[in-house]
């Protein structure tokens, strides 16, 4: 699922992590019903009035805001003088402002004094806990930067919540913010529920994140189609869950480092409308070398440490999962968290185990700081057996990997059968995050490949439950491979089926392309306009939808039932129809590879060899620029798919095809 680090290697797959995060990336929305939607604020900066709900960031922010005749249209702009550090910006609150749980777009433009190197941040606290996200990244140029229709909201029980400019400490200029409500849109209500079709067979559910919320009719695909179970996109991961301020006081008080302390406060608002509804949650996930901080590792905590020896990383690891799941528990007594994701991602493509450090750039985000204290994999029988040990009853336990389908398969059986013979291990969990390219021939994998791993799984006498599913099509092709997809979703969905006596679940990574976190690639049933796409009707063609599961609402300990069923229909081949790719807005900024020449093809992690990692860290720096960055020797060399238009991720798919020896050499092919 929800700002990650993602490290999935074949046929582009990255886990979400992160994409997933609480507030999305830039992200363009079909503007059909742009007419009707209201502007709330449309600020010129043409007199003081239009710096109400504008500040500093607060604390030692030394930002000072006036207006400027440096505009970019009338006669007046925003400027943000006086910064003396990047995070310094202007800040408009939305809190108090705008409505919370309702959808919002913001559009304004950007200028530094002397060189535009900024980004649009969001901010929000939860009890006591404030969260950062970047909105839109990579603002960067000699004059003016536009955003447009990014969306905001905040949800009910935040407070602080802010957008605001960053980066540099230059001078900022800001002019044309303009921020309008969404538009409504009906989702169709005449196609069956996907949940009401499995119903009988698995649950159908999806990813959420706190901003998706707000999104009407998001929420109602996922009331319609996916209401069987909910996974937290990345709230519930833990980097989020950790708690460094409160325990480093457990530790000042007690003088105890084997205890370190959990919140859920940025998990609280999908988790509330889970305990709303009634709605199944899936836990993802306790153990795993990404998105987990550095100094949970270390000597008192301390990142900048050494390591703990293992005998103390193993009461630590029991003390966090011993407290994570009572804290969760305590906080959502009557919520369902029917699953469990206790270690992800453990193992390499190859199937040995990750090599030992934290997992940052220097490893292309793929080292782990568990196998730096064990030294091996063996943490992984220890986590499941103190996750048996303190999991609500009910909650099963799952191993979850990304490219199971893969030579690691062998690796993850062995694994699942040692552990269950101890009685610790309830499924597996297959990601699948899959690739149908531009033809069945070169999909990745083939869905007689995805089938002869599910059926291995399914061998080992455990649970399968498919955990992040979505389906790519190559980029900057509109609506061209829609069929395509649908023919592969559908061969997916169908071997799934198969084996439906031990498949428990079907969690889709996301609801519809706009909210995906790998959007360019359109890998969703729902298109931007909340509309069902051909693989959703492939999907259900000639299947009987029975009744939409009933949803209920639990407040003030009363229950009452507020989704209506329909009657069972057979559905049938949709229609033919020509689709269209949505209207080309404003996109995310395009990292441009210059006139730089290449040194080596496809090494653009510069280390003078071309491998899976060149590819994942061409991802990273699409999906978090501001963190995962490409030198510009590396931008030059990673430009291997239709060299000369910059990184974009045909050329990490350009490198896994290269080193699986399905294309000759790279570039692949040039503009």
């Amino acid at each position: 699922m929800k700002g990650s680090n993602i490290r999935k290697t074949i046929a582009g797959i990255m886990s979400i992590a992160m994409t997933f995060s609480a507030t999305s990336a830039v992200s363009v929305i079909n503007t059909v019903n742009a007419a009707e939607e209201k502007v709330v604020y449309d600020l010129g900066f043409e007199s003081e009035d239009d710096l109400k709900n504008w500040s500093n960031r607060g604390g030692d922010d030394t930002t000072e805001l006036s207006i400027t005749t440096d505009a970019k249209t009338g006669d007046g702009a925003l400027l943000a003088s006086g910064r003396s550090e990047s995070w310094n910006g202007p800040a408009f609150r939305l809190d108090g402002v705008l409505e919370p749980n309702t959808q919002y777009y913001v559009t304004a433009s950007v200028k530094g004094k002397y060189y535009t190197s900024a980004m649009l941040s969001f901010q929000y606290t939860i009890d006591g806990q404030t969260s950062y996200s970047n909105l839109a990244q990579n603002l960067n140029g000699s004059d003016w930067q536009t955003v447009t229709h990014v969306p905001v909201s905040y949800s009910d029980g935040m407070e602080g919540v802010y957008i605001y400019f960053e980066g540099g400490s230059d001078d900022l200029i800001i002019d044309d913010f303009k921020i309008v409500e969404a538009a409504s849109v009906d989702i169709q209500q005449d196609i069956p529920s996907l949940s009401g079709i499995y119903k009988n067979d698995f649950k159908v559910g999806t990813a959420l994140t706190p901003d998706d919320l707000a999104s009407k009719p998001f929420m109602d695909l996922v009331q319609k189609h996916f209401g069987e179970s909910i996974t937290v996109g990345n709230e519930m991961k833990p980097d989020s869950v950790l708690n460094k301020e409160a325990t480093l006081k457990y530790l000042e008080e007690n003088g105890d480092d084997e205890h370190p302390q959990v919140s859920f406060s940025k998990a609280k608002p999908v988790l509330n409308y889970a305990q709303k509804y009634g709605i199944p949650v899936r836990v993802h996930t306790l153990v795993w070398h990404s998105q987990t901080p550095e100094w949970f590792f270390k000597e008192d905590f301390d990142a900048e440490k050494d390591y703990v020896s293992p005998e103390k990383m193993l009461k630590r690891m029991e003390n966090y999962i011993k407290l994570y799941f009572e804290t969760l528990t305590a906080l959502y007594p009557d919520v369902d968290f029917y699953a469990c994701d206790v270690v992800n991602e453990a193992w390499l493509e190859d199937g040995t185990p990750r090599k030992p450090g934290h997992c940052d750039a220097s490893n292309n985000y793929a080292a782990s700081d568990w196998v730096a204290v064990f030294g091996d994999n063996s943490f992984i029988d220890y986590a499941f057996e103190y996750a048996r040990k303190y999991a609500p009853e009910g909650c099963k336990l799952y191993y979850n990997d990304y490219n199971e389908y893969m030579s690691k398969k062998t690796q993850i059986i062995e694994m699942a059968e040692r552990i269950k013979k101890a009685g610790n291990i309830d499924g597996i969990g297959m990601q699948s995050h899959l690739d149908c390219r531009d033809n069945m021939q070169s999909a990745f994998p083939s869905i007689s490949m995805y089938e002869s791993a599910l059926k291995d799984y399914v061998a080992t006498g455990l649970d399968v439950q498919i955990t992040e599913l979505d389906v790519t099509v190559p980029e900057q092709n509109g609506a061209k491979y829609f069929d395509h997809q649908a023919e592969y979703y559908k061969g997916i969905m169908n071997a799934i089926e198969k084996y439906k006596d031990n498949v428990s679940a079907v969690i889709f990574w996301g609801v519809n392309d706009t909210k995906s976190w790998r959007a360019k690639q359109l890998p969703l049933l729902f298109g931007d306009d909340f509309m069902a796409k051909p693989a959703f009707d492939a999907i259900v063609e000639g299947k009987t939808a029975g009744e939409e599961p009933a949803r209920t609402t639990k407040a003030n300990g009363n229950t009452s039932a507020t989704t209506t069923t329909t009657s069972a229909t057979t559905t049938s081949a949709a229609p033919e129809t020509t689709t269209s790719a949505p209207d080309e807005t404003t996109t995310a900024p395009v990292i441009t590879s210059g006139a730089l020449a290449a040194k080596v093809y496809g090494d653009a992690n510069c280390d003078d060899n071309v491998d899976v990692s060149d590819a994942v860290i061409i991802m990273q720096s699409i999906s978090n620029p501001s963190k995962y960055s490409l030198t510009a020797q590396g931008k030059a060399n990673g430009d291997v798919s239709n060299r000369g238009d910059g990184i974009t991720n045909a050329d990490a798919l350009s490198v896994q095809k290269y080193k699986l020896q399905l294309i000759e050499k790279l570039p692949e092919s040039f503009q």
